[in-house]
């Protein structure tokens, strides 16, 4: 058996501190809001509860979160230096946008998750059917656990088309947020993740085609 491609110093170190990061800003979702402040009082500037401001926040957090645990799983399943640089990138930049949603939660006063059905601030529901997939096109835990499974040109070809469908899907929720939200400052980044999930669903084609397959 011949042994792994060897990684250089630099991506081991920067993959570590990125690990942190992103368990540090995952481990938010189970810190309650301050109890410190007027517990169910939110600030009269916070946006609404029912609105697109509040829900697109904790559903992009959710929906954030899955795509980082895909981007570490196929990180450690393939020595492909493309795929473990679009896997970096998308670890770092959606635990830290996720840590941001998160962060304006906590702001606002308003619980980091809803007992409601997700989407609904879009003006329509998904009821998630038990398999994992919280949201449309979210990974289902057998899709996951294919992933963890599999090795090299298998799992770079799984976790593309996974990712390509868990970006389309977030393009849109973000493309809504965009149009809906009330806050500059929510519509700014909802817009950037929309621009940005779709240039990435291009470049995953061109990979996809490289490797003789397509995301269909």
């Amino acid at each position: 058996m011949t042994a792994a491609p060897r990684t250089s110093r630099p991506l081991v170190l920067a993959g570590g501190a990125v690990l942190l990061l992103a368990l540090a800003l995952i481990a938010l979702t189970f810190v309650r809001p301050s109890t410190s402040a007027p517990a169910a009082a939110a600030s009269a500037s916070a946006p609404a509860e029912s609105s697109a401001d509040v829900g697109f926040a904790r559903d992009m957090a959710v929906h954030h979160q899955q795509a980082v645990e895909m981007a570490f799983i196929v990180r450690d399943r393939t020595s492909d230096e493309a795929v473990r640089r679009l896997a970096f990138d998308i670890i770092n930049t959606q635990a830290n946008q996720r840590g941001m949603l998160l962060g304006w939660l906590e702001m606002w006063g308003r619980a980091k998750s809803s007992p409601g059905p997700p989407m609904a601030w879009m003006g329509h529901t998904f009821t998630p059917r038990g398999d994992g997939a919280l949201m449309p096109g979210m990974a289902t835990d057998a899709e996951l656990d294919k992933l963890r499974a599999a090795k090299g040109r298998d799992a770079e070809i799984l976790f593309l088309k996974l990712m390509t469908a868990h970006h389309r899907s977030g393009a849109e929720m973000a493309q809504a947020a965009a149009s809906a939200a009330r806050t500059e400052e929510v519509r700014n980044l909802a817009s950037g993740m929309a621009l940005a999930q779709k240039s990435e669903i291009a470049l995953m084609a061109d990979m996809l085609k490289e490797r003789g397959a397509s995301a269909s």
